[in-house]
């Protein structure tokens, strides 16, 4: 089973390794962002499965990232910030933090104030992303920057398989087994009108030719970074 992973978004180095190591200690896979040129498209390269995210950063604030990225992903945000005032809680509370605690904080409160969130984010649904390109599996929803489609089970299971084997070829036999179980007594143009479908439906969010097909080979994904 893979290690779940924590990525810390905190522009002072010292906090942001004692957070790492925190984490790591106790078994994580820690990530952490230290350049804030274009953090919304890192938070999301990374596919965390909780973000922990301090409010005071270089460029867009704390703030500004979590009402971002609510908008677009499903995992946990805690706010973990040297601004204690009720009225900044209330406020990242109110864009969709899940918690928020202060600095300085003992180490075994911030670790189980984190696995707390991430126990309630596992029953609630599972996502696969890449290049900020979300697909949760559980409602068949792509999100995409600010816009959103659900798919139907055989458009969600397709766009699963191409996401996670992003950015390689998916072959026609493999995409084939998964969706029927073998090509056995599965019509030939079965598949190709199936990718039509996926495709039409991405174009409602501007996303109709990020699937590629390689003639006589399968298809595969080509996503463009935002």
């Amino acid at each position: 089973m893979a290690l779940q992973k924590i990525l810390v978004v905190e522009d002072d180095i010292y906090l942001r390794e004692e957070f790492e190591n925190t984490f790591a200690k106790r078994g994580y896979s820690v990530l952490s962002i230290s350049n804030f040129d274009s953090p919304e498209r890192d938070i999301l390269a990374c596919n965390p499965d909780l973000v922990l995210l301090d409010i005071n950063l270089p460029g867009k604030s704390g703030f500004e990232l979590c009402k971002w990225l609510k908008a677009r992903t499903t995992f946990p945000i805690l706010i973990i910030t040297a601004r204690d005032t009720l009225s900044d809680e209330l406020y990242a509370l109110g864009l969709g933090a899940d918690d928020y605690i202060t600095k300085p904080c003992h180490p075994d409160r911030l670790v189980a104030r984190a696995e707390r969130l991430l126990r309630l984010y596992e029953k609630v649904r599972y996502l696969v992303q890449v290049e900020g390109l979300t697909l949760d599996i559980e409602l068949n929803k792509v999100i995409w920057e600010d816009r959103q489609v659900i798919l139907s089970n055989t458009e969600s299971k397709i766009l699963q398989m191409l996401i996670e084997h992003y950015p390689k070829v998916v072959s026609k036999q493999t995409l084939t087994h998964l969706l029927w179980g073998g090509d056995a007594f599965v019509d030939e143009n079965i598949l190709q009108v199936n990718m039509t479908r996926l495709r039409k439906s991405l174009e409602t969010i501007e996303l109709r030719d990020i699937v590629k097909t390689v003639r006589g080979e399968g298809y595969f994904l080509e996503v463009v970074k935002t």
